[in-house]
């Protein structure tokens, strides 16, 4: 590990104003992403800027809006209960991810900027264009179980590892970020970034700009699912992973949102074929068909084929287990 300088920031200018002033900065919240790359030697911030004591603590629902700080804590956000009553989408999905330990530290707005969990990512010795661009991409050849079957490039098919932030593009999110220019909001959908050719850039997050917290609008409190296919029961990351909501009225879909983690280099969504659903009976040929549109320009890269079918059948489970709980609509 690099030496670095500290400093604690009081409020969101202060902390944005001496991250701006120290080429090669970080801000840190819980930290449980940063200091693992530190410790491997593939992040060396000159300085942390830590932001445990600039509020955004908040999480409050104001017009129809849930509003969640940068810094409530996973956990926090899991079991609170204006999440858990209206938004049980995204207290399921966080609490599928990490552990309890973790989770009492990890923030909410660090969960959105976890880097991906490739193998190559974290060994130095191999080559890697997200952590060195032009070195190379050693998992294309390699050994890719875990990579990414849409929206890959020739540069890069790591995948994005958090399963709160698949729950958060199913929820139409918006994100709040506050820079030198000022405040500014993202839709979800334009946060997160495809690799190309630019793999090392995971966001559209302005380098002198801060998270400062979520906007949830979508609630689907009914009929929703968050299910993660896994190595193992616990602690582990996403094979796949899909977050559905649905609305139903007489037994037909009136709206569906539908996102998947484990398959890309972004939580993914096609809002396209999210359409198909509109107006239609729940049913497995349905969902299966659905399923087959979703990965329609999928490829796989060896070792990971068996994500494509993996992945068109726990859509039509979650789907299906979502739309269950709405029989009596």
């Amino acid at each position: 590990m690099n030496p670095f300088t500290y400093h604690r920031a009081t409020n969101p200018s202060d902390a944005i104003a001496d991250h701006n002033r120290v080429n090669g900065a970080k801000f840190i919240g819980g930290g449980t992403n940063l200091i693992d790359l530190m410790k491997e030697n593939v992040e060396h911030p000159s300085r942390l800027v830590d932001l445990n004591h600039v509020g955004l603590r908040e999480v409050s629902d104001r017009e129809g809006v849930l509003k969640i700080g940068a810094l409530v804590t996973n956990n926090e956000a899991a079991y609170h209960p204006l999440i858990e009553k209206d938004f049980p989408l995204l207290s399921e999905a966080i609490l599928a991810g990490a552990s309890p330990q973790l989770r009492n530290m990890a923030t909410c707005g660090g969960n959105l900027l976890q880097r991906t969990r490739c193998y190559y990512f974290y060994d130095t010795a191999t080559a890697c264009n997200k952590r060195e661009p032009g070195s190379g991409c050693d998992a294309l050849k390699g050994y890719n179980r875990i990579h990414a079957v849409l929206g890959a490039s020739d540069k890069c098919i790591a995948t994005h590892p958090s399963d709160m932030c698949v729950a958060l593009a199913a929820l139409d999110t918006t994100i709040l970020a506050e820079g030198t220019k000022g405040v500014r909001k993202i839709a979800f959908a334009d946060f997160h970034r495809l690799p190309g050719d630019t793999p090392e850039k995971d966001t559209n997050l302005a380098e002198d700009e801060m998270i400062t917290g979520l906007e949830l609008r979508a609630r689907f409190s009914r009929q929703f699912k968050y299910l993660k296919v896994r190595d193992r029961s616990s602690y582990a990351f996403a094979l796949v992973s899909a977050a559905v909501g649905l609305e139903s009225e007489n037994g037909v879909i009136k709206k569906a949102a539908v996102a998947m983690g484990g398959v890309a280099h972004k939580p993914w969504r096609d809002f396209e074929a999210e359409k198909t659903l509109h107006g239609e009976k729940p049913s497995e040929e349905v969902f299966k068909k659905f399923a087959t549109s979703f990965f329609k320009g999928a490829a796989g890269y060896g070792h990971n084929d068996f994500k494509i079918e993996l992945g068109q059948r726990t859509l039509v489970r979650a789907l299906s287990e979502a739309a269950a709980k709405g029989v009596w609509l």
